[in-house]
């Protein structure tokens, strides 16, 4: 069988790697079993933000002291950048060992990874790029054993956005781009990839879907795709996180749909069901068995929450984005008590407008 680990670790600078590297000297981590790393930095989340490149340099750097390249270059690297408000840069480091005879008490985490092929810059925001996601997140699955989509409980893109480079080189092919703004680019790709996630796993049919439908019909979402999108890469990294009975070990996870921004409630009763009383904030004691908490962030496309006018999306100095992470952030951190959370801004097409899906990953209470 196999055991999925999940190790946070704070990082005091993108390239901060001092974290990971004391943690493989200690046999806490096996270089050889991670799959994945998931990262906070604390850069602006835009277009021009080198942390992430940055952050995943140090890591690869760091990895390929203990690993050979291929290795090293099939592990995804997702660096969502954005630590606005108290939100704390951390990696989340995912490793998967294989386990002999040990017991198992049902379903345990399960971890799948995929890397898609480069997109050509003017299928980014299109239909291309949704089949191309949901063609990666089949392949992310099966590599987990997860054969039930209804088993899958969040699905973490990184995916490419458009630079002027880019574009270029696609006009001079004589192919037009979704978009020539690059930082609109973004929202494109994000859309496109959890729309690939929803024809993955089944809840958007391919009919519903159109080129004209992405970024505007705002009806069209996943419960379950979180996309970043990033300079640093041209194709798309994929990991699918669910729950399998051919996993074992302590580790559970389970997922909620805000409505909108503080709409924690829901996020509340995945923690009751991880096992969590949950009517408070969380004790020290549960906040020791909260391993990850993940979640989408959006302002909205109506300016208003709950009736109240909002001004995100008309502040010209600071992205919609950055707002959007830094409050949905501070509900999350109010409601579990932690700020080592990953929050990632701009949910187009990730649950419904101005909301976002959200995961918790937590070990089982003993007993």
């Amino acid at each position: 069988m196999r055991r999925a680990l999940v190790h946070r670790i704070a990082t005091a600078a993108p390239d901060d790697v001092s974290g990971l590297e004391e943690a493989i000297a200690a046999g806490r981590i096996d270089p050889a079993g991670i799959v994945a790393i998931l990262g906070k930095t604390e850069g602006n989340g835009c277009v021009n933000d080198f942390t992430r490149a940055f952050a995943v340099s140090a890591l690869t750097a760091c990895l390929a002291k203990h690993l050979p390249g291929e290795a090293v270059a099939g592990i995804a690297m997702v660096m969502s950048g954005g630590t606005e408000g108290a939100l704390s840069p951390h990696i989340l480091v995912l490793e998967c060992r294989d386990v002999a005879d040990e017991a198992s008490e049902g379903p345990a985490l399960a971890i799948g990874v995929a890397h898609t092929g480069d997109l050509a810059p003017e299928h980014l925001g299109r239909m291309g790029q949704v089949w191309l996601v949901a063609e990666g997140v089949a392949k992310a699955m099966h590599r987990a054993g997860i054969e039930d989509p209804a088993d899958v409980h969040f699905v973490q893109i990184k995916c490419p956005l458009l630079t002027a480079e880019r574009i270029a080189a696609a006009e001079a092919r004589g192919e037009a781009t979704a978009t020539r703004d690059t930082l609109k680019s973004m929202g494109f790709s994000r859309g496109a990839s959890a729309l690939g996630v929803a024809l993955a796993l089944g809840e958007i049919e391919a009919h519903a879907m159109n080129d004209a439908a992405i970024g505007t019909d705002v009806a069209l979402s996943s419960g379950r795709a979180s996309a970043s999108a990033g300079v640093e890469l041209a194709n798309h990294e994929i990991v699918v996180l669910g729950m399998s009975k051919a996993w074992c070990g302590p580790l559970a996870i389970d997922h909620a749909v805000m409505a909108d921004g503080i709409d924690v409630e829901p996020v509340r009763e995945a923690l009751t069901r991880l096992g969590f009383a949950a009517a408070g904030q969380l004790s020290p004691d549960e906040r020791q068995r909260l391993v990850a908490l993940l979640a989408k962030a959006e302002s909205g496309s109506t300016g208003r929450l709950r009736g109240a006018r909002h001004t995100m999306l008309d502040d010209s100095d600071i992205a919609a984005t950055r707002h959007a992470r830094a409050f949905t952030g501070g509900a999350l951190a109010g409601l579990t008590g932690l700020t080592e959370l990953f929050v990632s801004g701009g949910a187009e097409h990730q649950g419904p407008d101005g909301g976002g899906p959200v995961a918790a990953i937590a070990a089982r209470a003993k007993g």
